[in-house]
């Protein structure tokens, strides 16, 4: 004998019934079978309606139960022939007519009871049963029908009610050592009480069933029918790399559909437990696959953490006061009352001093329970001794399952870590003696982001997910994505590190895809997204709150620069080639290092000096490891070095500015960079790295440009004062020139004064040979005094900006 059940989206709908009936009809080929059905997909939510409103003198249950109607009599119309059809549909709207009769009776009086609405909920199997069974036996005569209702006998505990065992083990035997059809059709989730009273075994009560028949008949196996391929690491509707579990014990079973693996239900494994019959998850729709095999085998070479499951819409309620320290009966005092008012505890911890007991419920239960709770303890809180109950909702249990979790230390410190680093706020903590469960109460808003990381760290051999979200496409911006779109697969082997771009914004348009944007056509999809809009772009990646959120800042716009804090405090990391920022009043500078910190957030920014060169990481490590930094020399502007360079007799000062900004090596606006500003800010960030506290305004700005053409308001007005004061810069090239000397723009740093301009370099400085867009940095520090710490290399660009910027998000990954 083995026992199939199928419910939810298996018995959905005639299509889905064939499936169905396909795969009984060949399991019966090798087996005697007991097939337990569920109600029709939403069905009993259908009748729950029906009766709510019906109790409250609303007249659409009518509607509703014309729904039902419907539903069922075009389901027996598809699966049985015209031929056979009349008597059928005439029993089933009979059955109909008998549920709108207690209808018709909730409406009248005004109220439902548990009673009433068990015997109003048993319609959606009786209907769905007899239909399958009518369905069966077109294309299998050795089979038959049997209520539940006859075999399966209770208490009157209606809702929930529980199972006589010794008189529901010996009515099934009895039935079935006289029956002899090969395959039995029997309503799940319904039976009766001892005197024939309907009663109901609880929402999901359907496996329950057939768990039940299992235990009874000591059957072979007991096979759950459904929509996934088994039970998976995770719920695979909020965690996409979630995959199913082969091999699980009846315990893991137990702890997972506890806390909320909804393929099964609970109570479902203690009547085969007991048995040692081996319970398999099936997917009705791909029965090759091999689904979840559950048994009392627990392998040793099995992963450390079976599962990750969560139950959403929990209260924590917490008791405590300083007159329950060695008070005995405190917690028998509490569990009673809430045991009084019917209110299932789900997780339990209390703190050793006594003082305090923390529980959690289910939000619904949560003000009932304040009530009790507080009614209980009238006296102490009055004189005192216990503060009234502490009730906080919106929150959700997240367990980490496995049998081999008591072999190994560190795991509790390795999940509460993961989430940490998330800025996941862990609300309470529970572990049992048997060490086979953690369980942790955080916000519900965070739920998907602790979900996805834990299964990161746990499931997916370190692979690390890193969600973008990118401002700013310009020409480094789209040199960005590409270097993103052309090194995922290696990042994601080698390194396991799968960079998924969320959303992108440039200052017109803006889009956002959870799953991440498609890396081949983002420029069209950008094109057709929403208008820009930075607060919106903000309040979206908050609403996300996706696990290793990373914001990447590719402008020049102070604005945006001012977002870093918003992103920091919710453990968004940042990574900027925008200076502005880090060149900001030191207190904002400082401000967003110490937010970093606090919020466990990078604030990553190689590219505000030198573009792809390790300068600022060299920097750092340098402080790290106790060196002192005493002077610094650089020329840190590629787009000047370009500049200057190429101005000579035969190319005006005009054109090679206008060629730079043709390479993408200046700012879109050329004034940034040959103010000095540019530079200026660079040296800062190179001066305040190095362990120095100083603003801008301190920095000796020694500028070689006209003033007119500073003050200029547009590119072309800037461009046409260059080209009227050709003259001013030809001077200087013949000066130079006079002086056997090459123009360099150099940023100094000693004795704590800092400067920048334009200097006549003589062909014995190391800064002489510097070609094309090239940077070079001079370190003199307590270890490099003679001879100092020299960086050198491609300063400006659009791809080598992108590069440095793509390997801040790397450093970030291998975190």
């Amino acid at each position: 004998m083995r026992i199939l059940k199928f419910g939810g989206t298996s018995v959905a709908n005639a299509e889905n019934i064939k499936r169905v009936l396909e795969i009984v009809n060949q399991k019966s080929e090798q087996d005697q079978l007991v097939v337990v059905v569920s109600a029709l997909s939403k069905v009993t939510d259908l009748l729950q309606a029906a009766a709510t409103k019906a109790a409250s003198n609303d007249e659409s249950f009518k509607d509703i139960v014309a729904e039902i109607e419907k539903k069922h009599l075009d389901t027996l119309k598809a699966l049985i022939p015209v031929s056979e059809q009349s008597s059928l549909l005439s029993h089933v709207k009979r059955i109909i007519n008998h549920l709108e009769t207690l209808l018709d009776g909730c409406f009248l009086l005004g109220e439902l009871s548990n009673r009433t609405s068990d015997t109003i909920l048993s319609f959606g199997e009786l209907l769905s049963s007899y239909i399958i069974a009518e369905a069966l036996k077109q294309t299998n005569k050795n089979s038959g029908y049997k209520d539940s209702r006859e075999l399966i006998k209770t208490n009157n505990h209606f809702g929930k009610a529980a199972v006589n065992f010794e008189v529901t083990n010996q009515l099934i035997r009895d039935y079935f050592s006289t029956n002899e059809s090969q395959v039995v059709i029997m309503p799940g989730f319904i039976a009766s009480s001892l005197d024939g009273i309907i009663t109901t075994l609880g929402r999901g009560g359907s496996d329950y069933t057939a768990a039940i028949l299992a235990g009874a008949l000591n059957a072979k196996g007991l096979e759950i029918w459904t929509d996934v391929n088994g039970m998976y690491t995770a719920n695979p509707k909020i965690v996409k790399q979630a995959h199913p579990i082969a091999t699980i014990s009846y315990q893991e079973a137990m702890e997972l559909s506890h806390f909320g693996a909804k393929v099964l239900y609970p109570p479902t494994i203690q009547p085969v437990l007991r048995k040692n019959i081996p319970i398999v998850i099936k997917n009705t729709f791909e029965p090759e696959s091999e689904g979840t095999y559950i048994s009392n085998q627990v392998s040793s070479k099995d992963t450390i953490v079976k599962g990750i499951s969560h139950i959403d819409n929990i209260s924590l309620i917490t008791l405590e006061g300083s007159g329950m320290i060695g008070v005995s009966g405190s917690s028998k005092r509490l569990f009673e009352v809430l045991s009084n008012e019917s209110i299932n505890v789900i997780f339990i911890t209390q703190a050793s001093s006594e003082h305090s007991i923390c529980i959690g419920i289910l939000n619904a239960d949560a003000e009932n329970a304040e009530q009790a709770i507080n009614g209980a303890f009238e006296v102490e809180i009055t004189q005192n001794k216990v503060d009234p109950c502490i009730v906080e909702k919106n929150l959700c249990i997240i367990a980490l399952v496995g049998e081999n979790m008591k072999n190994h230390q560190g795991l509790s410190g390795r999940m509460f870590s993961t989430l940490g680093k998330n800025n996941v706020n862990i609300r309470a903590i529970a572990q049992g003696a048997s060490e086979r469960n953690i369980s942790v109460v955080i916000n519900e808003r965070d739920v998907k982001k602790a979900l996805n990381t834990l299964h990161e760290n746990f499931f997916e051999e370190n692979t690390k997910q890193l969600n973008l979200f990118v401002m700013g496409v310009g020409n480094v911006g789209e040199k960005f994505i590409e270097q993103i779109h052309n090194q995922r697969k290696f990042l994601k082997e080698n390194l396991k590190i799968n960079v998924r771009v969320i959303a992108l914004s440039n200052s017109r348009k803006m889009i956002f895809d959870e799953d991440g944007i498609s890396l081949k056509e983002w420029q069209s999809a950008l094109e057709n997204g929403k208008t820009a809009n930075k607060d919106t772009f903000i309040e979206r990646a908050k609403e996300l709150n996706l696990r290793n959120s990373i914001f990447v800042d590719i402008t020049a716009n102070a604005t945006v620069s001012e977002t870093y804090e918003e992103f920091l405090k919710q453990s968004i990391a940042v990574v900027t080639c925008n200076k502005i920022a880090c060149s900001s009043e030191y207190a904002n500078y400082k401000k967003l290092k110490n937010l970093s910190r606090q919020f466990n957030a990078p604030f990553l920014f190689e590219t505000n000096v030198g573009a792809g060169l390790p300068i600022i990481d060299t920097v750092k490590n340098l402080i790290a490891s106790g060196d002192k930094v005493h002077k610094i020399q650089a020329v840190l502007s590629g787009s000047l070095n370009f500049i200057f360079n190429n101005f000579d007799k035969d190319n005006s000062f005009l054109d090679v500015v206008k060629e730079a900004g043709v390479q993408g090596f200046t700012e879109p606006d050329p004034k940034i960079d040959l103010s000095g500003i540019d530079v200026a800010r660079k040296i800062l960030i190179l001066i305040r790295e190095s362990g120095y506290e100083m603003d801008i305004d301190a920095i000796a700005n020694e500028s070689f440009m006209p003033a007119e053409s500073l003050a200029t308001t547009t590119n072309e007005a800037f461009f046409e004062s260059l080209k009227k004061h050709s003259a001013h810069f030809e001077s200087i090239y013949d000066e130079a020139l006079s002086k056997d000397s090459r123009l360099k723009y150099v940023a100094q740093f000693e004795n704590g004064k800092a400067s920048v301009g334009l200097q006549f370099i003589p062909k014995d400085h190391p800064f002489y040979n510097l070609e094309g867009k090239d940077n070079i940095v001079l370190f003199y520090t307590d270890r490099y005094v003679d001879q100092p710490l020299l960086i050198k290399g491609a300063g400006a660009g659009a791809a080598v900006t992108a590069s440095g910027i793509f390997a801040d998000v790397i450093r970030i990954g291998n975190n």
